[in-house]
């Protein structure tokens, strides 16, 4: 197959949404119809202990959550798609933020009932920014929830989006009949039984033909075709050039625990979604189809098999093909590096490949050469851009609770940064190391990874910080800047890249050192020109 058209068959998408929304139930649906996984082990069952297959450690079989971002791939249709299913938690957004640089294009999960959270407002707004093409979900639709239209208008309103509905729910809760496809003109029932089949769907090119009403009812049937009219009424028709461009995001209804309105939004989402799509770095912008291979890596997952002490770096691939055992370059240590047995994944499978194409993502086992955000090339000196460290929310010294085991303390610590789980900073002053996170959970996180993989006990002790400002000189001799880090010493650390960081105790503080040191420029991000 050529070069061009491994291309054109890749489709690389992450999922998002707030906790709980049905974020990873969904992404087990899409195995399903990919024929990746034959039965889907379902979040809530507990009754049978079989856990989603994309949460694959320990604390998040424990807890139901997602904390880690996997990498899922499959084959529907020809196309080969992957799946970044991302933590809904907030306490991982930085983890979520980073698998967005990553991805060309995102569906965003709501729940019916709760509609748009806070944490989706956040991711999508991220989305905008970069411009990533946006399909929405409305889960749930077997439990009552808020209206479709009423929904529609909170996504419109809340997230800023500009939304068409490519299918329509037929009631809802206990009255909920089925989903009317707007996209295919046809109709999918719903029984309400099967979790494992597929189901069948009815053709229906017209909504007014009268044998409508021997399928759902006669008051189903009216309610549907008013409910179109004022559909066709109020919103834009479809284009997908608007979509692409990120001006229009279409909407899709269903339940994806009872895997309900999926394959309308994974056959429509083949069909429109983008193929692997250019990339900036900070030298060019680099185009998919070019001979020469570049990735970076936006995400390092240490120990994923406890057996072996193995750390993955993640690489999404922006342009040219991976090959097996071929050197490539390291841009910022300058080093030469060639990968025996680079991953993929399908489903639960980690595959060894000799070929990957622009879109894939590939697991490249690490011994401690990668940092996120680091770019790999044939040989072109490329700085890939955006993945960003975010100023931490919460900060806590780390004691050792065993002085015995001190060296593999150090070592959890440091791999557990280099994986961006949270940020080391190390203060100037007497060399105390203290972790920032964005939220409190992964602090337990930390814990419990460092006992169990690593064989080591930590404690916490409270900082109180209030904000990590990463510092910026105008002029490293002028008397202003000497000043700043004399009187300010006790508050001043390296971060794990030797950056120069300032631990604000209070927002007024932070004011008063904005006043008084003019010159000093501080960023709430590492990622500063």
């Amino acid at each position: 197959m050529s070069f061009e058209k491994e291309i054109q068959k890749r489709r690389t998408f992450g999922i998002i949404s707030h906790p709980d929304a049905g974020k990873t139930t969904l992404t087990e649906k899409l195995l399903l119809f990919g024929g990746a996984i034959q039965e889907a082990g379902a979040v809530k069952n507990n009754k049978i202990k079989k856990s989603a297959t994309s949460d694959f450690m320990e604390i998040e079989r424990q807890r139901g959550i997602s904390v880690a971002t996997s990498v899922l791939a499959f084959i529907y249709k020809d196309k080969k798609i992957n799946i970044l299913d991302t933590p809904g938690h907030k306490d991982f957004a930085e983890d979520t933020f980073r698998t967005l640089t990553a991805v060309d294009s995102v569906i965003v999960v709501i729940d019916v009932a709760k509609g748009v959270e806070e944490q989706t407002e956040k991711l999508v707004e991220v989305c905008r920014m970069r411009k990533i093409p946006i399909i929405v979900f409305i889960n749930k639709l077997d439990r009552e929830g808020k209206d479709a239209f009423d929904l529609l208008d909170e996504v419109e309103q809340k997230l800023g989006l500009s939304v068409t509905p490519l299918s329509f729910p037929i009631g809802m809760g206990y009255d909920f009949k089925g989903i009317y496809n707007i996209y295919e003109k046809n109709i999918n029932l719903f029984s309400g039984d099967s979790k494992k089949n597929i189901e069948e769907t009815i053709a229906f090119d017209d909504v007014q033909n009268p044998e409508l009403e021997n399928v759902i009812g006669k008051k189903a049937a009216q309610t549907l075709r008013d409910d179109l009219e004022l559909v066709n009424g109020v919103y834009p028709e479809f284009s997908k050039e608007k979509y692409l461009a990120s001006e229009q995001q279409p909407v899709f209804f269903g339940s994806a625990l009872n895997n309900f309105g999926v394959r309308e939004l994974l056959d429509c989402f083949i069909e429109i979604a983008p193929s692997p799509r250019p990339k900036k770095a900070e030298e060019r912008e680099v185009i998919a189809n070019e001979k020469e291979f570049t990735g970076f890596v936006f995400k390092i997952h240490a120990n994923m098999d406890p057996k072996h002490r193995d750390r993955l770096a993640f690489i999404k691939i922006v342009s040219g093909t991976f090959e097996r055992n071929k050197p490539y370059l390291h841009v910022r240590n300058k080093k030469k590096l060639k990968f025996s047995s680079p991953n993929a994944f399908f489903a639960e499978k980690k595959e060894i490949v000799d070929i990957s194409y622009p879109g894939d993502i590939v697991g490249l086992h690490d011994t401690g050469h990668f940092k996120i955000g680091d770019t790999l090339t044939e040989g072109e000196e490329l700085h890939y851009k955006g993945i960003p460290s975010f100023s931490p929310e919460h900060f806590r010294y780390i004691n050792n609770a065993d002085p015995m085991k001190a060296k593999p303390l150090y070592k959890g610590i440091d791999q557990l940064m280099d994986e961006g789980v949270a940020q080391l900073f190390t203060l100037e002053m007497n060399g105390r190391k203290i972790i920032g996170t964005v939220g409190a959970l992964q602090f337990e996180v930390i814990q419990y990874r460092l006992e169990h993989e690593y064989g080591a006990k930590c404690t916490y002790e409270n900082f109180p910080v209030f904000k990590a400002c990463w510092v910026e000189p105008t002029d490293k001799n002028n008397d202003e800047f000497k000043e700043f880090k004399r009187v300010k010493q006790k508050f001043l650390a390296k971060d794990k890249s030797g950056k120069l960081v300032f631990l604000a105790d209070s927002q007024f503080s932070l004011q008063m050192t904005q006043q008084k040191y003019p010159s000093v420029k501080l960023h709430f991000t590492s990622e500063f020109e």
